[in-house]
């Protein structure tokens, strides 16, 4: 496939405005992924509400590292919230070795995928076509 060809997914990807590592490995992975090409509206560091919608708002999908939600639990809700407001899909991140996701997520998810890479890509791809 020539690279001109490929649609690039535009992405939102859940983060706590720091370097955490689960959301640099994550990126890591899509790096990676081949004909997947991709652009992340997420901004890291202090957001408004305002700014979290911008970026949210031209975003195909939200990705939500699930890790993230215990210990930025207001922060990750907002960025759900504005998610739903907007009525983009929302797929969740297993938490990196683990299987659970938080409940109150998983109800109003799309889908749930841990982290292989195909299995990632896969996911966004069948969450935007729908």
């Amino acid at each position: 496939m020539f690279e001109e060809d490929l649609k690039v997914y535009h992405l939102f990807i859940s983060h706590n405005g720091e370097g955490n590592e689960e959301y640099l490995t994550f990126i890591q992975r899509l790096i990676e992924a081949p004909d997947f090409e991709w652009e992340d509206h997420g901004v890291p560091g202090e957001n408004s509400f305002q700014e979290l919608r911008d970026q949210i708002e031209p975003a195909e999908i939200v990705v939500v590292l699930t890790s993230l939600y215990s210990r930025h639990h207001d922060l990750i809700q907002t960025q759900v919230k504005i998610a739903q407001e907007l009525e983009k899909p929302i797929i969740l991140i297993r938490p990196y070795g683990m299987e659970e996701v938080p409940g109150d997520l998983e109800e109003i998810a799309d889908g749930v995928v841990g982290w292989n890479r195909v299995c990632i890509v896969e996911m966004i791809q069948e969450s935007i076509n729908e």
